[in-house]
């Protein structure tokens, strides 16, 4: 492999001439140049490249910069797939993104080795790192039951972290919002995210609470930094958000606390989708955490006992209140009567009010996903233009920041309404995630780096979906390469399967066999 500086003229595999190079840096200034790839490394990257190449691109006008990185995905019906074209991710390669997450909201598999080894052996077309999952890890020792772990089933959680560090997991996720996990108290948290952060990981968090459901955003919010600073671990506060118009303005008091915690030494990032709608689903949204608790058969019992039954009706109305009502809320699963129909339509044509039509498909089963139109713009805004929040999708099937986060990003916040810069979009895409989350060699444009390199056209990059039609590749991406191949070569996708799972490392000594 040549690198910068060798005295003869190499041969480089690809060379991107002539593009602006953004490099991922945080005080990056963009300038005209060249990018070399030999293998699956660059090989140069600077004003002009002395290279012969097999294959040159003229990148003139456009913009190269790392390939992007999401933090927070639940791609798994993408890299699961049989069919190889799909397990090559076109949504998120059409967007420029290299390297994702899985595992988020606490549903990472603790088997990571099995998890990764599966990934490796199918081949991907993204490069891919997992959370250990603490939703997994309850359901399995504790079960749906709201109650504390006794001493030796919190040993087991524990046991069950530990295993899922040791086999690669990049740090411990939780969704403190759903059942079971909802049930914890936070010394539990602590207990286990300690193991994690033991073992050089990071505490990923969809926080209890983002509305005033429970103990409050606010509450919820310093719970996720004092689990940070207890545990002694890194926290990521994903796709942070504020729900509810009521509380609409609250995102000014979190980025105090944040910035507090951080000035006193704490290690805390977020990430964030640039969309009002959220993705979730009928009983996370509306039912009570209580009616849940034993699981579904407890909670359909719950509503033939009419005591009960009232109760959880008077609740659920109290919660489509506070979050701004049936009208905000639409169907997002394909292929039930209610797809792409908003709650009180779907309550209409039932002829009856929405928390008995909700109820309704409660007691039917199958999917009740939902899109809730419950962020507001402003709140939005303002996190968006912190230096520790990044960019993540939390894409999943029905919601359009699947195929679009990237590209609605960079064309609402950057082109249209200027929220942030460039290189800020640039910048807290790749290379500030690549630091929050110990990607090693990913992130940059740098020689000796893995080749993850985009390059997008900035006139036309922009995302082709939206909320009815979620499911469109976005457009502007010209080039791309995963690990030195191309995943899209001339604006055309291709099936390299050139993705590589990203296991992580723990420091030396942290997994010893007992």
């Amino acid at each position: 492999m040549w690198m910068a500086g060798a005295a003869a003229q190499p041969v480089a595999d690809v060379l991107i001439r002539g593009g602006t190079i953004y490099d991922g840096s945080a005080a990056m200034t963009p300038y005209v140049g060249d990018v070399a790839i030999s293998g699956d490394r660059i090989t140069y990257v600077g004003p002009k490249a002395e290279v012969t190449a097999k294959r040159t691109i003229d990148a003139t006008g456009k913009i190269v910069a790392p390939g992007f990185i999401d933090p927070h995905t639940h791609a798994q019906h993408f890299l699961e797939s049989a069919d190889p074209a799909q397990r090559q991710v076109p949504a998120w390669l059409a967007q420029g993104v290299t390297t994702l997450f899985i595992g988020n909201d606490g549903r990472g598999d603790p088997n990571v080795a099995s998890v990764l080894g599966k990934l490796k052996a199918q081949r991907i077309g993204v490069n891919v790192a997992t959370f250990v999952g603490y939703g997994t890890i309850r359901e399995a020792v504790i079960g749906p039951v709201a109650r504390a772990p006794t001493a030796s089933e919190l040993a087991k959680e524990k046991a069950l972290v530990v295993q899922g560090m040791c086999e690669g997991a990049i740090g411990l996720s939780s969704g403190l919002f759903y059942v079971p996990q909802s049930y914890s108290k936070t010394d539990e948290i602590i207990a286990l995210a300690r193991e994690a952060g033991i073992r050089g990981g990071i505490y990923d968090t969809h926080t209890r609470d983002y509305s005033d459901f429970t103990v409050g955003a606010i509450a919820s919010y310093r719970e996720a930094l004092t689990i940070g600073k207890e545990a002694n671990i890194p926290v990521h506060l994903s796709h942070i958000k504020i729900i509810g118009p009521k509380l609409w303005g609250m995102s000014a008091e979190v980025v105090r606390m944040v910035d507090a915690a951080r000035a006193a030494g704490q290690k805390v990032t977020a990430s964030q989708y640039p969309y009002t709608g959220n993705g979730t689903s009928l009983t996370a949204m509306f039912v009570p955490n209580w009616a849940m608790d034993g699981g579904r058969e407890a909670f359909l019992k719950r509503l033939e006992n009419p005591e009960t039954a009232e109760r959880i009706k008077t609740e659920m109305i109290r919660n489509m209140e506070r979050t701004g009502g049936p009208n905000k809320f639409l169907f997002r699963a394909p292929g039930t009567p209610q797809t792409g129909k908003f709650l009180d339509v779907v309550a209409r044509e039932m002829g009856m009010t929405p928390v008995d039509a909700a109820i309704r498909i409660l007691k039917q089963g199958g999917s009740q996903s939902l899109i809730g139109f419950v962020m507001g713009e402003a709140d939005i805004a303002t996190f968006m233009k912190q230096p520790w929040t990044l960019t993540d999708s939390d894409g999943g099937e029905g919601h359009p920041r699947e195929y679009g986060t990237f590209p609605t990003k960079y064309r609402k916040y950057v082109v249209e309404e200027k929220v942030i810069t460039l290189p800020f979009f640039i910048r807290n895409s790749t290379g500030a995630t690549a630091d929050a989350f110990g990607i090693k060699e990913r992130g940059y444009l740098k020689a000796g780096y893995f080749a993850d390199v985009v390059v997008f056209d900035p006139q036309t990059y922009a995302p082709k979906n939206d909320f009815n039609k979620v499911a469109v590749l976005a457009e502007g991406v010209t080039d791309l390469f995963v690990n030195g191949a191309p995943a899209i070569e001339a604006g055309r996708m291709t099936v390299a399967l050139s993705g590589v799972p990203l296991p992580h490392t723990p420091p030396a000594g942290t997994c010893r066999a007992n």
